[in-house]
C-alpha cells in the first residue's frame, strides 16, 4: 500500500475496536466475546430452565393427550408432508395459554421465544399453516377441554361440593359499526332496489342506441370500461342487495323462532296449571305465533360476523360480542363446563350448563351458586327439581344489591304456605348459611374470568361465527384447567404428578 504521494510503501494496521471508558479501577470482567463461535451444536433443552411451563406442555401432548381425533383426519397420502400434529397442538396450547393467540404472534415468537423455539424443535411453521392446523381442527381442539378436565379430576383437583355458574361477554371478531338495524334495512334494501332499476333502465337504452353506433359500444362497454360501467355498477348494487337481503332473512327467521318458543312454553304452563297434557295445541300455538311474528325495529344483523349481536358488557358499554358461559369448581378453580351462546340473556344457560357440568364430570355438585341474572320463574322450578333429583342445592340471587349495601336478616317465624318460589329463594339467601355460601360465589368464578382475559388474552374472540367461538372459548377454558394443572404439579412433572 502507498501513501498519498506514491512514494513510501506502507504496512496495512489493523483498526482496533472501541473499547469504551477504562474502568475507575483495575477491575477484572468476565470473558465476553460476541464473536465466539460454538464449538458444538447448541440444545435448546439445555437453554430452558427446569420446571418450565413448555416443558410441561410438551410432556402433556407426548404422553397424556389423545390427538387420534386430529390425525384420523389425514387420510391424504398425496401432497408435501404437513407438520406434526404434535408440533401444531403444542404451539397452540403454549400460545393460548400465555395470551400469545395470533398466528401471526406465534410465527414471531418462533423467532424470538426460547420456549416455543423447544416445542417446535427448532421449525418454524409459518402463520398461514397455523391458521389452516386451527379452523381444521377446531372442534377436536375444542375437545381438549374435556382431556383438560379429566387430567384435573386424576390429580385431584375435582371435588364438585360447590360450584359458581355465571358468564361473560367476549367482544367478537366484529365491529359494531359494521351492524344495521332491521328498520334500516327494509329502507336500504328498497332504496337499492330502485337504483338497480333505474341502472338497468339507463344499461337497456344506452344498449339499444348502441346498436346503431358501434364505435360508441366499444368506448361505452369495450373491455377497458371506465369507472363509471354500468355492469359494474349494477353488479355492485346486486351483491350489496343480496347481503342486505340475507340480513333481513336472518333477523326475521330469528324473530320467528324466538316467538314460537315463547308461545310453546307458554301454552305448555297453561296446561300444566290446568292439569292438562295436548301436544299438538302447543305445535298449533307456536305455529300461529310464528307467522304473526314481525321483527322489531330495532333488531340488528352483523354483515361482518353474522352470528354475534350487540351486548352490554360489565362496564355498561355495548359491544358486538358472544355470551360465554362457565362452570368452575370451587376447590381449585377448575372449569367443569364451558360454551357460548348468542343471546344476552343467561337466564337459558342454568340448566344446560349445570347439565353439560355434571356429564364431564360425571358428578352432580352438591351447591350450585348463580347470580341474578340466572333467576326466573322458569329456573327456579328447575333449581326446585334438581334438589330434588340430583341433590344440587341452588343458591340463586332473587335482585341486585346496590353499592354497599346488605343483606337483611331472614324473618322469623316459619316460611308462608302462599310464599313464591322467588320470596323462599330470597329468604333463604337471607340465612346465615345462604349468605356463607352465596358470598364465595364471586371468589370462585370471578378469577377465573380475569386469569383468561389477562395472562391468556382472552378479551376477544379471534374465529367468527358460532362454532368458532364457542370453539375458541373451550379451548382457552382448556388451557385455563392445563395452566391450574401445571402450578397444581409443581417441579415435581407431569409424569410423577399422575402416579
Amino acid at each position: 500500500m502507498r501513501d498519498g504521494d506514491g512514494l513510501f510503501e506502507v504496512e496495512p494496521v489493523e483498526k482496533n475496536r472501541p473499547q469504551g471508558p477504562p474502568a475507575a479501577v483495575g477491575k477484572t470482567f468476565r470473558a465476553f466475546d460476541p464473536h465466539q463461535v460454538m464449538l458444538l451444536p447448541p440444545s435448546l433443552d439445555d437453554w430452558l430452565p427446569e420446571g418450565h411451563l413448555a416443558r410441561f406442555v410438551a410432556d402433556l401432548v407426548d404422553e397424556v393427550l389423545d390427538l387420534g381425533p386430529i390425525l384420523a383426519d389425514y387420510t391424504e397420502k398425496r401432497g408435501y408432508p404437513p407438520y406434526d400434529p404434535r408440533l401444531m397442538v403444542r404451539l397452540l396450547i403454549d400460545g393460548y395459554t400465555t395470551g400469545v393467540r395470533s398466528s401471526r404472534a406465534i410465527e414471531r415468537r418462533l423467532a424470538d421465544d426460547v420456549a416455543f423455539r423447544f416445542l417446535a424443535a427448532g421449525q418454524e411453521p409459518d402463520f398461514r399453516s397455523i391458521a389452516r392446523f386451527r379452523r381444521r381442527h377446531l372442534d377436536a381442539l375444542a375437545d381438549l377441554f374435556t382431556q383438560s378436565l379429566h387430567l384435573a379430576a386424576k390429580l385431584g383437583m375435582v371435588k364438585m361440593g360447590r360450584v359458581a355458574l355465571d358468564g361473560t361477554k367476549l367482544e367478537a371478531n366484529a365491529s359494531k359499526h359494521k351492524a344495521m338495524s332491521y328498520g334500516r334495512l327494509v329502507d336500504k334494501e328498497e332504496r337499492i332496489e330502485a337504483e338497480i332499476a333505474q341502472l338497468e333502465a339507463k344499461a337497456q337504452a344506452l344498449l339499444a342506441d348502441a346498436e346503431a353506433a358501434d364505435e360508441a359500444e366499444d368506448q361505452t362497454f369495450g373491455r377497458d370500461g371506465k369507472e363509471a360501467d354500468l355492469p359494474a355498477e349494477l353488479d355492485r348494487r346486486e351483491k350489496r342487495l343480496a347481503k342486505l337481503q340475507a340480513a333481513r332473512a336472518q333477523i326475521e327467521a330469528e324473530a320467528a323462532e324466538k316467538a314460537r318458543a315463547h308461545a310453546e312454553d307458554k301454552e305448555r304452563r297453561r296446561q300444566e296449571r290446568a292439569g292438562t297434557s295436548h301436544e299438538r295445541a302447543v305445535t298449533d300455538a307456536g305455529e300461529t305465533a310464528e307467522a304473526k311474528a314481525r321483527p322489531k325495529p330495532k333488531a340488528q344483523a352483523n354483515f361482518t360476523d353474522p352470528d354475534s349481536r350487540i351486548m352490554k358488557n360489565s362496564d355498561g358499554a355495548y359491544i358486538q360480542a358472544y355470551n360465554a358461559q362457565a362452570v368452575v369448581d370451587e376447590e381449585h378453580q377448575v372449569i367443569t363446563a364451558a360454551d357460548v351462546t348468542t343471546n344476552p340473556s343467561d337466564a337459558l344457560n342454568y340448566t344446560t350448563m349445570l347439565d353439560q357440568s355434571a356429564a364431564n364430570t360425571g358428578v352432580h355438585p352438591k351447591q350450585a351458586l348463580v347470580d341474578a341474572g340466572y333467576c326466573s320463574e322458569t329456573n327456579l322450578e328447575a333449581a326446585r327439581e334438581r334438589q330434588l333429583s340430583c341433590g344440587t342445592d341452588t343458591f340463586m340471587a332473587t335482585g341486585r344489591l346496590a353499592h354497599d349495601e346488605q343483606v337483611p336478616p331472614a324473618p322469623r317465624g316459619r316460611i308462608p304456605k302462599d310464599a313464591t318460589l322467588k320470596e323462599r329463594m330470597a329468604r333463604k339467601l337471607r340465612t346465615k348459611p345462604g349468605k356463607a355460601a352465596y358470598a364465595r360465589r364471586k371468589a370462585i368464578v370471578e378469577p377465573v374470568f380475569g386469569q383468561i382475559m389477562t395472562c391468556q388474552n382472552g378479551r376477544q374472540l379471534l374465529l367468527r361465527g358460532e362454532n368458532g367461538a364457542r370453539g375458541e372459548w373451550r379451548l382457552l377454558a382448556a388451557c385455563h384447567n392445563f395452566r391450574k394443572a401445571f402450578r397444581h404439579a409443581g417441579t415435581a412433572g407431569l409424569a410423577a404428578a399422575i402416579a
